[in-house]
C-alpha cells in the first residue's frame, strides 16, 4: 500500500543528498590556493615579461587570486627553456601560467623546440595583439601596398626588407604571408635583413638603406606621428582604433592578410579541465575590465581576445599555416 509520508520522506532525503552533492563540488571548485608563478620566457623588460607582470598585477587588483602573483623569468632559446620546464618539471602544476606569443607558435612550427609540440600544453587565452605593418620611408617611390607586391611580382628580389626578428622569424614571416596572399612567386628571393630590434630596422629604413620595414605597430608609433614612417599597411582585420585610423589595411587594398602578434597564456598539459576552465574565465574577465583596457592603450596593444576552445584551434591553426610557409621557403624540412 502506498505510504505517502514515507515516501514524502525518502524523497525529501534525496533532494537534501543532492543538494549536499552539489555543494561539495562547488566548494571544490578549483581556485588558486596560494601565489601564483607566472613563467616569462625571457630577461625582464621584454613583450613576456609585460605580459606576465601587467597581467598579474590586475589578477590581484581585481581580487582574482588569493594571494600575489610572481613573475619568473626564465630566458633561453626563444621561449624553449621555459616551454621545456613547464613540459616536463611543472606538468601538473594548477598554480602555474606561462607568457606566450605569435613567436612561441612560429618556433613550434619550425621545430626550434626538440621533442616538443603544441599538443603538450594547454593554450588558455589571448588578451591583445601588436599588429604588424609593412611601412617605408617618407620619399619612397612606394605609396600604397599593390604598388610595392607589383614590384615583388616582376622581380621578388627588387625589394628589401628590415626587420627586429631573426631570418625565419615572425618579422620576415608576415612579408612572405602578405607576398604570397598578393600572388608573388618564388618567396625565397625576397630580400629580408634582420636587426638587433625594430628600431634598428626603422633607422635603416629611413636612412634609405633598406627599401622597406615590417614589424609591429608599437615599435613604430614616435616614426609614424614624426612623418618619417609612411605605412603602406596594417595587417589588421579592420583599420585601427584612434589615433591610428587613417593607416590603411591589406584587406581594404584587396590583399587578405591578416598578422597579430598576440600575447597570451598557456596551462601546463596535466592540469584538470576544472582547472583550465577557471583559467581561461579569469582571464576572460581580465580581457573584459577597464583596467586591463588603459593598459592596453597605455602600452600600445590592441584588441584581440580568444580563449578557451577557440584560442587552442587557433594557435594549432597558426602552426599549420606556419610551418606550411617555413617548408616552402627551406626553413624545415
Amino acid at each position: 500500500m502506498f505510504n505517502k509520508s514515507r515516501f514524502m520522506g525518502r524523497a525529501l532525503g534525496w533532494v537534501t543528498a543532492a543538494t549536499l552533492a552539489l555543494g561539495a563540488s562547488t566548494a571544490f571548485a578549483f581556485q588558486p590556493s596560494g601565489k601564483v608563478d607566472c613563467i616569462a620566457p625571457s630577461d625582464p623588460g621584454g613583450g613576456w615579461d609585460f605580459t606576465c607582470r601587467s597581467v598579474g598585477r590586475l589578477l590581484e587588483q581585481l581580487d582574482l587570486v588569493p594571494a600575489s602573483v610572481q613573475t619568473t623569468n626564465m630566458a633561453g632559446a626563444g621561449g624553449g627553456v621555459a616551454y621545456a620546464h613547464t613540459v616536463s618539471k611543472r606538468r601538473k602544476d594548477d598554480q602555474l601560467i606561462v607568457a606566450a606569443s605569435t613567436a612561441t607558435t612560429t618556433r613550434l612550427a619550425q621545430n626550434q623546440f626538440p621533442g616538443m609540440s603544441a599538443d603538450m600544453v594547454r593554450w588558455t587565452a589571448a588578451l591583445g595583439a601588436d599588429y604588424g605593418i609593412i611601412a617605408v620611408g617618407s620619399d619612397s617611390p612606394y605609396d600604397s601596398l599593390p604598388e610595392l607586391m607589383d614590384a615583388l611580382k616582376k622581380n621578388p628580389g627588387s625589394v628589401s626588407f628590415a626587420g627586429g626578428s631573426a631570418t625565419g622569424g615572425w618579422d620576415h614571416l608576415k612579408v612572405l604571408q602578405t607576398a604570397r596572399k598578393a600572388d608573388v612567386d618564388n618567396l625565397r628571393r625576397i630580400k629580408y635583413l634582420s636587426y638587433n630590434n625594430g628600431g634598428e630596422a626603422i633607422t635603416q629604413v629611413i636612412g634609405g638603406h633598406i627599401d622597406a620595414f615590417t614589424g609591429d605597430i608599437s615599435e613604430s608609433r614616435g616614426f609614424i606621428e614624426s612623418g618619417d614612417l609612411k605605412v603602406l599597411a596594417v595587417l589588421a582585420d579592420q583599420r585601427l582604433p584612434e589615433p591610428l585610423d587613417d593607416l590603411p589595411t591589406a584587406r581594404e587594398q584587396g590583399i587578405d592578410e591578416v598578422a597579430p602578434n598576440w600575447r597570451g597564456f598557456y596551462l601546463p598539459k596535466g592540469v584538470s579541465d576544472e582547472t583550465y576552465q577557471w583559467w581561461v574565465d579569469t582571464l576572460d574577465q581580465v580581457y573584459a575590465s577597464d583596467e586591463w583596457k588603459k593598459v592596453m592603450q597605455q602600452n600600445g596593444l590592441m584588441p584581440f581576445h580568444k580563449s578557451g576552445q577557440e584560442f587552442d584551434a587557433y594557435v594549432q591553426q597558426q602552426i599549420k599555416e606556419l610551418q606550411q610557409l617555413s617548408r616552402e621557403i627551406g626553413l624545415v624540412q
